[in-house]
């Protein structure tokens, strides 16, 4: 899904009425406090991906990287610094289970192609960690990334319902913007990429459904789809639907 458009769905749902009323929650960065930071340790196959031999990646490819960088430490970021407002334990969970590898897989495979996480698009070389430690926790250099992690934020401190639901988006964001990758890293024949992020999704399938099940033991029948058609995906592949895996 476009950020501009799951913005539009946000604001339809009035994530803006309520930006409007003045509210700024606090702190919105201020490092998820609320979950601290448990072991990266990545999954073998994805260990040996990035340590395969390098494929031959298109410009829009390595683009594709950097952006899922920025995305994956938009997910970590946003479910603990909401945490810290709303503790519903699938945020803490699944940020310091599951999201801290999925940002450290992408920072590896980055790390791997010499690619520099803090510009897009025309993502230069060299990878720069001196550059990347100036944005922390709520900072992006990908503008689209950086307002839409606003607009989370912003909705998630209004209610337990609310942290919920904008995991689903998030959830969903990255599954239609992977879908999109894989797609070019498969014509590509990247298959250490095809690896990385189809590991991301797979996990993005877990916490989806973690997330539905909190909305529904809250009382919200409906789950991710009470929030309308974009964020309904009964295809999504269920695996044991817990709160960190991936």
């Amino acid at each position: 899904m476009k950020v501009k458009v799951l913005k539009r769905v946000i604001l339809f749902i009035a994530v803006m009425a309520f930006i409007g009323c003045g509210s700024n929650g606090g702190n919105k960065g201020n490092g998820g406090k609320g979950g601290g930071s448990n072991s990266s340790e990545l999954p073998t196959t994805v260990v040996d991906a990035l340590n395969a031999s390098k494929s031959n990646l298109t410009p829009d490819l390595k683009d594709s990287i950097t952006y899922m960088y920025s995305e994956e430490k938009l997910a970590r970021e946003v479910y603990l610094n909401v945490y810290d407002k709303q503790p519903q334990k699938q945020l803490q969970n699944i940020a310091t289970k599951s999201e801290i590898k999925h940002e450290d897989a992408v920072n590896k495979l980055a790390i791997k192609y010499d690619l520099n996480t803090t510009i897009y698009p025309d993502t230069p070389t060299p990878y720069d960690a001196t550059s990347l430690e100036i944005f922390g926790s709520g900072k992006f250099p990908v503008v689209e990334i950086q307002e839409l992690y606003d607009l989370l934020y912003d909705k998630g401190i209004n209610s337990a319902q609310d942290a919920l639901e904008i995991g689903c988006m998030v959830e969903v964001t990255d599954v239609d913007d992977l879908n999109k990758y894989l797609t070019q890293a498969k014509v590509s024949n990247a298959d250490d990429v095809v690896v990385i992020f189809d590991y991301l999704r797979s996990g993005s399938y877990n916490h989806y459904w973690a997330f539905d099940k909190g909305l529904k033991n809250m009382g919200i029948s409906d789950g991710c789809c009470s929030l309308g058609t974009s964020f309904c995906h009964p295809e999504y592949p269920q695996d044991n639907g817990d709160e960190g895996g991936n």
